[in-house]
This record gives structure tokens, C-alpha cells and sequence, in this order.
């Protein structure tokens, strides 16, 4: 299965502590190697960097790591292919325009047999079940609404379609639109808030400390999610088994759960 590393935070912040650890995955630390992608919204823009070779190798990789970009919403996605052939059309994120934003969305886990109908608006460009659950999840709220809905609908059409698609097998994905970051989970997904008084966090998978008070500043607040946790001397919640929740301004602001 692949790796998911999502951020939403209520200002503008880096990743490169939590992405120090993540990259390590690919290739290094885990058996994630079939490419890797990251996201990161800057107001109404978003700068999306895609490598098919593995994270621990990519020089894009090595670039995001020397690039202190803040931003308030970011995914990540580290590769193991199931469906599709490794290569830079079948990397996430993907990307989608709909009511004037840009969308971007990860998935970590497999769909069998799940092939919907061909979309009006959004197609697939690779083979991947994740990118043909994405297009389908779109269509969908597109053909719904001409205008971006009230959040709290909204947030209930994508748990409602998040139910239908994940009954086709595993389906744990983030989405974000960059004011708003949804995260789903079918089998492993897990989150922290970090909020003042900030302490000192450790990466698992590499012996990197940060102290986030000498960061910080006493009104920041960051949701971290993984598929597993990035941190040995924290607290993380793992979500249940189709739970939903909708992060905004760095901590949950809605959740669902599916019986």
C-alpha cells in the first residue's frame, strides 16, 4: 500500500520536518518505491512536484527538502503501485479544476473492479484506480452543483460518494481544496494537532528532533496526517475504519463515520 502525508494549518507553515521522515519511506525506511508527489496550495495557486523514481533517490525530492515553501493545505504521496504502470502520469496528486479551484487528491489503497462511467468533465490521463475514483468523485459533485454548496453538505456528498467508493475495496485518501483539507480512512490513517504550548517531536524514521516552540508562535495551529505516524514521542489518533473528517484551520472541524 502507499503512504499519505497531508497538513492543513490555520497559517501559513513549512513541512520539511515532517517531510525529512515521509521521503525516507520511499525506498529507505519502507518498500514504497514507484514514485512519489506533493502538493502545496498558496492562496488560490498550487505548485504540484511529481517523480516517478523513488522519493529516497529523487532529486525533486532533494529539492523540496531545501525549499522552505509554507503553505496552509499540503498532500503528499509516496507510490507502491497496484494498478497502473510506474510512471509520472499514474504519480499523486492529482489535480482538477472545479468551481474555480483547484482540487488535489491521494489515495492509498486498491479499488477491484471499479471502472464508472466515462465522465463529461473529468477523465482519467493514467491507469490508476485512484486517479478513476478521483475523476468519479468529481463528476459527481459537479454534476451536483453548478457552485460550490454549503461546507457542511458538501462535506456530507463526500462522505456519502467516500461510502460508495470504498465498497469497491480500500479506499483511504485525502482531498483538499486549499481552504479545507478531507481525509478518509478505510484501514490506516492517523493525525496530530499541534497547538501551543508547543514541544520538542522525534521523526521514526530518521534521528531528527525539533523543538516547535523556537518555530513557532503561540497562535499556530497544525494538523498533521499520515498514514502512519511520522513522530516516536507523540501522540497521534488513529481515524476508525470509514471515518471522514474535514480539517480547517489545523484541527478537525467535521467528522462521519460509516456504520
Amino acid at each position: 500500500m502507499c503512504q499519505l502525508l497531508g497538513m492543513n494549518c490555520n497559517i501559513p507553515t513549512d513541512i520539511l520536518f515532517s517531510f525529512e521522515g515521509f521521503h525516507r519511506r520511499g525506498g529507505l525506511t519502507d518498500h514504497h518505491a514507484d514514485g512519489w508527489g506533493i502538493a502545496f496550495f498558496e492562496q488560490k495557486g498550487c505548485r504540484v512536484f511529481l517523480d516517478d523514481k523513488p522519493s529516497v533517490e529523487s532529486p525533486v525530492a532533494e529539492l523540496v527538502r531545501r525549499y522552505p515553501i509554507k503553505s496552509e493545505n499540503v498532500i503528499a504521496h509516496i507510490r507502491k503501485a497496484t494498478q497502473g504502470k510506474v510512471n509520472l502520469a499514474n504519480t499523486h496528486p492529482f489535480m482538477r479544476e472545479m468551481w474555480g479551484q483547484y482540487w488535489i487528491f491521494a489515495h492509498n489503497g486498491n479499488l477491484e473492479d471499479f471502472q464508472p462511467e466515462t465522465g463529461e468533465y473529468y477523465r482519467p490521463v493514467g491507469t490508476t484506480d485512484s486517479e478513476r475514483a478521483f475523476c468519479h468523485l468529481m463528476e459527481r459533485l459537479r454534476a451536483k452543483w453548478s457552485q460550490p454548496p454549503e461546507l457542511e453538505t458538501l462535506f456530507k456528498e463526500v462522505a456519502a460518494l467516500a461510502a460508495e467508493i470504498g465498497s469497491k475495496g480500500v479506499f483511504n485518501f485525502m482531498l483538499s481544496n486549499g481552504e479545507v483539507l478531507f481525509a478518509h480512512c478505510s484501514t490506516h490513517l492517523h493525525y496530530i494537532i499541534r497547538r501551543a504550548p508547543f514541544n520538542t517531536a522525534h521523526l521514526v524514521d530518521n534521528d531528527v528532533s525539533v523543538d516547535f516552540a523556537t518555530v513557532t508562535t503561540p497562535r499556530d495551529q497544525v494538523a498533521m496526517i499520515a498514514t502512519q505516524p511520522l513522530t516516536d514521542n507523540e501522540h497521534w489518533t488513529a481515524l476508525s475504519p470509514g471515518e471522514l473528517i474535514l480539517f480547517r484551520d489545523g484541527a478537525p472541524l467535521l467528522t462521519h463515520k460509516t456504520d
